[in-house]
């Protein structure tokens, strides 16, 4: 059996390096996706030690972008794309616009050509889509409006991405590159299509893409994984969730130019049609995780650490274009499209990092003698460290956002953003999570006319809970300063509704910090994680698998004693003789 392999190694190499710093990380309170990129970058070419494939952990981790966008499609259908439309197409191509004029005139203060401040400024106007997928993930935002606004800012990032790719080598011929080796389509290669003819062609591509998706796809997709339901075959319906979203993506990029990224997402939002999607969502959920971590790998891999000291001015002023410039100006356009100030302040900081895309285009500059090498060493650069810094950018937000809603709590005429006051009750239920669950057990609270109070991740949860006349907070209750808006210390009982263990787990150990003797329930989905949740300090922890076992005996043993009581064994015998 041959021993050189270099898939596996970089598996093995990528994802334990990642365990043992993502660890590492999380015990010293920083993100773990820090301790994937230094995992990455030991693991890179720049490092002493074992060396990893970095083409290999490239397609990797292209491969956790197709199953991320897979889900995200999966929970965000066509009306909340078209919701969105409004803010997300004109306040991404003005902010597109803006971070490519602020890296145009960078690159031409380092003296190179127009065509190298093109590529330069399109490269650090998009953002990564693992990692603002990732902060919304973990701030419970993917189903707010303003979840669905930087979801919708992020589809048309990707779309004039796509363009800009195609486009890249009919400009490299009029900037003296070297953009005829390189034309990808060929039918621009054919028939000589010039700059218009190129776009015209990628426009009509994406829009045969798109309506062959609406009409085939939309039919096609949920009807496959219906057939497939009903085989009974939990490997079999896993095999086809994971072949429609990679096929498809795969297919979208080799026929039609569009971004495997794009496709997956388009992939999603057609399975979204189906009942089953929720089921498909967590089917692919452990391994979008798996080769999430191996995309931040790859971005380490990727990085020079001496760069940074080569050039530590280009390198500054690099990364304040994209942490702060662009940033201000997705904050000054969701302002002036009226949106709230704490909506604005989520979008910019979502967008103050950059990524995968920005790595394509800085290969294709480079190859299309475009871009200098130096230019691809300051994205990277910029990448690695916007990534490390965003969770930090998210924190000053919500430190603005929680200054911001103090005054706007006072003044009556503030209604630009929803404030969140510590509540008034005392002797209450808290009641996390407002889902197939927690709406039950609230139902039941508000028929019993028993206080209560709801804290979902929802906008439009929240707002219907309201009109019902029952108080609701938005936000995630495993934060400290949501959770202390509750009143833990004057409660009588906390509902964990939630079915994440790890969150639930923060919730329990803040609340039980808080109020000794608040009683406290939580759900959990196996015996480690009813252990985990007790441990922290959870009074009572259900497990649903459990609960149906025991229903389903209960209605065994009451079927079995109705017909004793009908038919007594004397009965039985006589009959029988």
């Amino acid at each position: 059996m041959p021993h050189d392999t270099p898939l596996i190694a970089t598996v093995v190499a990528g994802l334990g390096l990642a365990f043992v710093f993502g660890t590492i990380a999380q015990r010293f309170r920083i993100p773990p996706l820090v301790g994937y990129l230094l995992a990455g970058v030991a693991v890179g070419p720049f490092t002493p030690g074992f060396v990893a494939d970095q083409a290999l952990a490239t397609e990797l981790a292209e491969l956790g972008i197709i199953l991320l966008m897979f889900g995200v499609g999966l929970h965000f259908s066509l009306n909340d794309l078209l919701s969105v439309r409004k803010i997300a197409v004109p306040g991404a191509v003005a902010q597109i616009a803006v971070a490519t004029l602020m890296g145009l005139a960078l690159a031409l203060l380092m003296g190179w050509t127009v065509g190298a401040g093109l590529v330069f400024g399109l490269a650090l106007s998009v953002a990564s889509t693992v990692v603002l997928l990732r902060a919304l993930q973990e701030r419970r935002l993917m189903d707010t409006e303003r979840g669905k606004i930087a979801v919708g800012w992020l589809i048309v990032e990707d779309l004039a991405m796509v363009l800009a790719l195609v486009l890249f080598p009919a400009v490299a011929s009029f900037q003296g590159g070297d953009g005829a080796a390189l034309v990808s389509d060929p039918l621009a290669a054919r028939f000589g299509l010039g700059l218009t003819g190129v776009l015209a062609l990628t426009l009509i591509k994406i829009a045969l893409f798109i309506a062959l998706m609406l009409m085939v796809g939309r039919r096609l997709i949920p009807w496959v994984l219906h057939y497939i339901a009903h085989t009974g075959s939990r490997e079999l319906f896993r095999l086809t969730v994971l072949a429609i979203a990679l096929c498809i993506a795969f297919g979208a990029t080799k026929l039609f130019g569009v971004s495997l990224a794009l496709g997956a997402f388009f992939a999603g939002m057609m399975l979204r049609e189906s009942p089953l999607s929720q089921r498909a969502a967590q089917e692919t959920l452990p391994l979008r995780d798996a080769f999430a971590v191996l995309f931040f790998v790859s971005v380490g891999m990727l990085f020079d650490p001496l760069s940074v000291v080569r050039e530590p001015w280009p390198f500054a002023a690099t990364l304040f274009v994209i942490v702060v410039g662009k940033s201000l100006a997705a904050l000054l356009i969701v302002v002036l499209f009226r949106h709230p100030m704490a909506t604005a302040l989520m979008i910019s900081a979502s967008l103050a990092q950059i990524g995968e895309f920005s790595f394509i285009l800085a290969e294709l500059g480079v190859a299309l003698n475009l871009l200098p090498k130096a230019g691809r060493d300051l994205i990277l650069a910029g990448a690695i460290f916007s990534i490390m810094l965003n969770p930090l950018v998210f924190a000053v937000v919500d430190w603005l956002t929680a200054r911001l809603d103090k005054p706007q709590a006072a003044s009556p005429t503030a209604a630009t953003s929803e404030p969140i006051p510590v509540t008034d009750l005392q002797d209450h239920t808290i009641l996390v999570g407002y889902g197939r669950v927690g709406s039950i057990v609230g139902d039941a609270l508000h028929q019993r006319n028993a206080p209560f109070l709801a804290v979902e991740a929802s906008d439009d949860m929240v707002a219907r809970l309201k009109q019902r006349g029952i108080e609701a907070l938005m936000g995630n209750a495993a934060r400290a300063s949501v959770l202390r808006a509750t009143n833990p210390s004057g409660a009588r009982s906390l509902v964990i509704a939630i079915p994440e263990a790890f969150e639930a787990g923060q919730i329990v150990e803040q609340a039980r910090a808080a109020n000794a003797d608040i009683q406290i329930i939580a759900r959990a989905h196996s015996d480690a994680e009813v252990d985990h949740l007790k441990g922290l300090g959870a009074d009572i922890v259900i497990m649903g698998e459990r609960e149906i076992a025991r229903g389903m005996i209960e209605e065994l043993d009451r079927r079995h004693a109705t017909v004793a009581t009908q038919h007594p064994p004397a009965a039985r015998e006589d009959s029988a003789a």
